[in-house]
C-alpha cells in the first residue's frame, strides 16, 4: 500500500510546490496587470512572437510552445485582437493557414513590460536562491519536463 500514497515528505513537497505555483503565477500576473496593463496569459503570448523571426508565428506553434490547447488560444488571441496587440494574416504558402503577427502596439507593450515582469521574477525566485539551489531547482524542473516529454511521446505513439 505504500506505493499508492505520497510519503509525508511527499505530500509536504508536493503540497509547497503547489502552493507556489498558484502564488507565483498570480503575484507575476498581479504584477503585470498593476504596471502594465497585461495578464500573465497575453504576456506569454507576445513574448513568443517577440522572439519569433520577423515576430510571427503559427497558432500551432504558439500552442506547441505554451502547451495551451487550440481553443484557449483562439480566446486569447481574439482579446489580444480587440486590443490592437496582435492581427491574424493569411499565410500565402498555406491557404489554409494563418500567422500571428505582434502589432506595432504589441511590441511597445513588452518593451514596456519586460522590464517589471524581469524585475519581479528575479526579486521573488531568483533573489531568494543561492547558486547552487537555482542549479538544483533547474535540474529538478528539467527532469520532470524530460518525464513528461517522454510520456507525450509515449501517448502519441499509441503507448
Amino acid at each position: 500500500m505504500t506505493g499508492m500514497w505520497l510519503t509525508a515528505d511527499e505530500q509536504r513537497t508536493w503540497r509547497t510546490y503547489l502552493r507556489l505555483n498558484s502564488l507565483l503565477l498570480a503575484r507575476l500576473n498581479r504584477q503585470l496587470q498593476q504596471d502594465s496593463g497585461l495578464t500573465l496569459p497575453e504576456y506569454e503570448v507576445l513574448v513568443q512572437l517577440s522572439e519569433a523571426p520577423q515576430q510571427q508565428r503559427r497558432p500551432f506553434q504558439i500552442c506547441e510552445a505554451l502547451n495551451w490547447e487550440q481553443s484557449r488560444l483562439s480566446h486569447q488571441l481574439t482579446r489580444m485582437q480587440h486590443r490592437g496587440l496582435v492581427a491574424r494574416e493569411e499565410c500565402e504558402a498555406d491557404g489554409r493557414g494563418a500567422f500571428v503577427v505582434l502589432t506595432a502596439a504589441g511590441a511597445s507593450a513588452i518593451r514596456s513590460a519586460a522590464p517589471g515582469h524581469v524585475a519581479a521574477v528575479r526579486r521573488l525566485v531568483f533573489d531568494r536562491l543561492g547558486d547552487d539551489q537555482r542549479a538544483a531547482f533547474e535540474q529538478a524542473c528539467t527532469a520532470i519536463i524530460d518525464a513528461l516529454a517522454e510520456l507525450g511521446v509515449r501517448a502519441a505513439a499509441g503507448g
